[in-house]
C-alpha cells in the first residue's frame, strides 16, 4: 500500500466565504461550505456553453435505435453513430482510442472512416457486439450466413430433448427469467451455436440470440435493477407487465433478418478492415499503451449512479457462461460506480509496481481536489442519513480511478490530440457533485486544455427522494472536449 493515503479534508460553515447564485450556482443544501466547488464554477464557467447540434438523442443510444448494425443490440449505455462521424470529421484524427467502448460505436465508426481504431470494455458483451458488426461488414457472404440461419431455427423448432449442458446457464439473479417454452427452445440454440464451425456465422449468431435475451424474459432493464414481470413466479414487491412475450424462435427470426437486411449497409460503412477490440479493464490496459499513440478519444466512461451492469445484463452474461463467481469479480472489477465496489488503490499500486509516476499523479490530484474531498465532509457529517454510507466511498473510488484513466490519456494522447467525454453530473443526499469541472481539472493537471464543456439545453433531475426532500435541483448533462498541449 502506499503511503499517500486518500481521506477528506474537513471543511465548515466557518470556510464558506462567497456563494454564486444563478443558473448554474453551487449550494448546498445541507448547509455545508461550497467554497472549492464554486472555485471550480468560477475557473469553467467561460467554457461552459450549450452546443445546439449535442441533442439528447445524439449523445445517447437513442440515436442508433435505426442505425444499421448498432440496432441490433439494445446496450443503452453509449452515443450515437452520429456523435463520433461529427466528431472526426471536425478533427480528421489518425488513431482513435475509447477506453469504455460499450458496444464499439466509436472503434467502429472510426476503422470505417479508415482510421487506426481500438475499442476497450471490461463487459464482454462490448467486444462480442463489436465483433459480430465487423464481421457482417467484412467479408461475410449474407447469402450464406442466412442460410445457415434458417437451419439453426429449424433446429430449435424441431428438436426433441436435449441434454442439460445446451441448458441456459442460469445465476441467481436471472432463475426463472423464461418461461418453460423459451427454456425449451434454447436449449437447441446453444447446441446448435457448438457446431457453428464457420467464425464469422457463430459470432453473428451468438450475438443474435444474446441481442434477443431481454425481449423473451420477464425481465425489463430499468437504471439499476432489473424489473420483473409477475408471471416469472418470482417473489416480488413490485412488478411490470411486459404484455405478449415472443417465443424465442420468432424473436431470434426476427433479429435474422435484420441482420441480413442490414449486411449491405454495413459492408459501406464498416467495410475498411475490423478496429481492435479488447475485453478488459481500462485501469489495467492504458498503462501498456505506448505514449503518444493516439490522437483522438472519443468516450462516455460508466457514470457515478450507482448502476450496476452486471445485474442489469446479467441474462447477457450468464449467456456467456459468466457464472456467479464470475459476475462478483466483474463486478469488483467495473468502474467504481456503485456501493458496492470496493477499493481499488492496493490493486492499482500492484498493478503499477516501481513503474507508478503516473499512478502517483493521479493519487496527488484526487487527495488534493478540493471539491471532491468538500462535497465527502459533508456526507460524512450526514452519513446516518444516507440510503447507503457506501456510496462515500463510490464517490472517492470513482473519482480517484478516473484520475487514473486521465493521466493515463494526458500520455497517450498525442500533442494536439483530443479527448471528447460524454458524462453527467451527479449529487447523493443533495450535494452535487460537478463531474464535469473536477474530471476537467484533473485533465488540465495531466497537460491538457479543457476548451469546452457543452451541457445539453435540458439537464437531468434528481432521484424521486431527493427531490421530496431537497426539492427539483437540474444537473448538467455534458460533453467535454480536451487539447492535448
Amino acid at each position: 500500500m502506499t503511503d499517500k493515503q486518500l481521506s477528506f479534508n474537513q471543511f465548515t460553515a466557518d470556510d464558506l466565504s462567497c456563494r454564486v447564485v444563478g443558473a448554474d450556482s453551487v449550494t448546498s443544501p445541507n448547509g455545508g461550505p461550497s467554497v472549492e466547488r464554486e472555485r471550480l464554477l468560477h475557473r469553467f464557467a467561460p467554457r461552459l456553453s450549450v452546443r445546439d447540434d449535442f441533442s439528447r438523442k445524439v449523445v445517447s443510444y437513442q440515436g442508433n435505435r435505426d442505425v444499421a448494425g448498432l440496432r441490433w443490440m439494445k446496450y443503452k449505455e453509449g452515443f450515437s453513430k452520429q456523435l463520433v462521424a461529427d466528431l472526426i470529421a471536425e478533427h480528421d484524427p489518425e488513431a482513435v482510442l475509447d477506453p469504455f467502448m460499450g458496444i464499439g460505436t466509436t472503434p467502429l465508426v472510426a476503422a470505417g472512416k479508415g482510421r487506426k481504431a481500438t475499442g476497450i470494455d471490461i463487459m464482454p458483451i462490448g467486444a462480442m457486439v463489436g465483433t459480430a458488426i465487423a464481421d457482417a461488414a467484412n467479408g461475410l457472404s449474407a447469402k450464406n450466413f442466412e442460410r445457415q440461419g434458417c437451419e439453426m431455427l429449424d433446429s430449435i423448432r424441431n428438436s426433441g430433448r436435449l441434454a442439460d449442458q445446451f441448458a441456459f446457464p442460469h445465476v441467481t439473479i436471472t432463475e426463472k427469467a423464461f418461461s418453460p417454452e423459451n427454456e425449451r427452445e434454447i436449449a437447441p440454440a446453444r447446441a446448435f451455436l457448438s457446431r457453428v464451425k464457420n467464425r464469422q456465422h457463430h459470432n453473428l449468431l451468438n450475438m443474435a440470440c444474446l441481442s434477443i435475451l431481454e425481449s423473451v424474459s420477464y425481465t425489463r432493464k430499468d437504471g439499476q435493477y432489473l424489473r420483473w414481470d409477475g408471471r416469472s413466479g418470482r417473489p416480488l414487491k413490485s412488478s411490470v407487465d411486459k404484455g405478449p412475450i415472443p417465443s424465442f424462435s420468432d424473436a431470434l427470426e426476427g433479429r435474422l433478418a435484420e441482420i441480413v437486411a442490414d449486411i449491405a449497409a454495413l459492408k459501406k460503412e464498416y467495410g475498411k478492415g475490423y478496429p481492435e477490440f479488447i475485453t478488459g479493464s481500462c485501469l489495467s490496459l492504458l498503462k501498456d499503451i505506448p505514449s503518444a499513440s493516439y490522437d483522438m478519444v472519443i468516450t462516455s466512461p460508466p457514470y457515478a449512479n450507482r448502476y450496476d451492469y452486471t445485474r442489469t445484463y446479467a441474462l447477457e452474461l450468464a449467456w456467456l457462461d459468466i457464472d456467479r463467481e464470475g459476475l462478483s469479480m466483474l463486478r469488483q472489477q467495473l468502474l467504481s460506480a456503485t456501493v458496492e465496489n470496493k477499493a481499488k488503490l492496493e490493486w492499482l499500486d500492484e498493478l503499477y509496481g516501481v513503474h507508478r509516476n503516473t499512478l502517483d499523479h493521479a493519487i496527488d490530484m484526487h487527495a488534493n481536489q478540493g471539491a471532491i474531498n468538500e462535497g465527502l465532509a459533508i456526507l460524512q457529517e450526514h452519513q446516518q442519513e444516507l440510503s447507503n454510507k457506501n456510496v462515500m466511498r463510490l464517490v472517492e473510488q470513482y473519482f480517484l480511478e478516473m484520475a487514473v484513466v486521465i493521466a493515463e490519456l494526458g500520455r497517450i494522447l498525442r500533442p494536439g490530440g483530443t479527448v471528447i467525454m460524454v458524462n453527467d453530473n451527479v449529487q447523493y443526499h443533495g450535494e452535487e457533485f460537478p463531474v464535469d469541472f473536477i474530471l476537467s481539472d484533473f485533465a488540465e493537471q495531466s497537460g491538457f486544455n479543457c476548451t469546452n464543456i457543452w451541457k445539453l439545453a435540458r439537464g437531468k433531475g434528481n432521484s424521486s427522494q431527493q427531490m421530496a426532500r431537497f426539492g427539483r435541483r437540474e444537473l448538467r448533462k455534458c460533453v467535454y472536449k480536451w487539447v492535448r498541449q
